[in-house]
């Protein structure tokens, strides 16, 4: 079985779990989420991964268009937008600004207790992954001295407890520097990503 599916199965990405920490991010950075369509794009932003070998591989960043092309189709297009918007990666490489999904997703990982989350991604096969992948050298500088410490852990509570720490600062910058964060969405849309052409 791929590494995406089990995440979606029973890992990271639990279908089951995952969605409703994405709303408690929501509401822990904006309020309860009152717009019923946000709760389609919660529950199939990262549908996507359904298949895939590696969570933040080469072309990883493709596991936002089956969830934002549902959310089009079911809610419009303001919401596909939100999906697409929710990886970092797709929008550095298509030149766009995350959006408010992506905040709570993060803020979802940040939230989610250790004796939750560690026995989903060590029974998927995640952890490695993760682990490597937040010690890549290009992202040592962006980390605290107590966070680097951590991260650079052997021990998985460790690292988590860093990573969390991180990415709780990170979210929290971005809410209180970027005006588009300040209070839930009131109609700002940005242009949607233009549909898949046919074929």
């Amino acid at each position: 079985m791929k590494l995406g599916t089990k995440s979606l199965l029973w890992g990271a990405h639990a279908f089951y779990l995952h969605p409703f920490m994405v709303a408690r991010g929501w509401w822990h950075l904006w309020g309860a989420p009152r717009d019923a369509k946000m709760w389609i794009c919660f529950l199939m932003h990262d549908i996507g991964y359904l298949g895939l070998d590696e969570m933040d591989g080469e072309g990883s960043e493709n596991h936002v268009r089956l969830g934002a092309e549902i959310a089009r189709w079911l809610c419009g297009d303001r919401y596909a937008d939100e999906c697409y918007r929710h990886s970092r990666l797709w929008c550095r490489l298509n030149g766009r600004t995350i959006s408010r999904l992506c905040l709570a997703d993060k803020m979802a990982f940040a939230l989610t207790p250790a004796w939750l989350y560690l026995p989903m991604v060590k029974a998927s096969g995640e952890l490695h992954e993760y682990m490597e992948r937040s010690r890549d050298p290009k992202k040592l500088a962006s980390y605290s001295v107590e966070e680097l410490r951590l991260i650079r852990s052997g021990r998985p509570s460790e690292w988590l407890r860093g990573l969390q720490m991180f990415t709780n600062r990170w979210v929290h910058a971005q809410v209180m520097t970027d005006p588009a964060f300040f209070a839930p969405s009131n109609g700002r849309e940005e242009n949607p990503p233009p549909k898949p052409a046919a074929g």
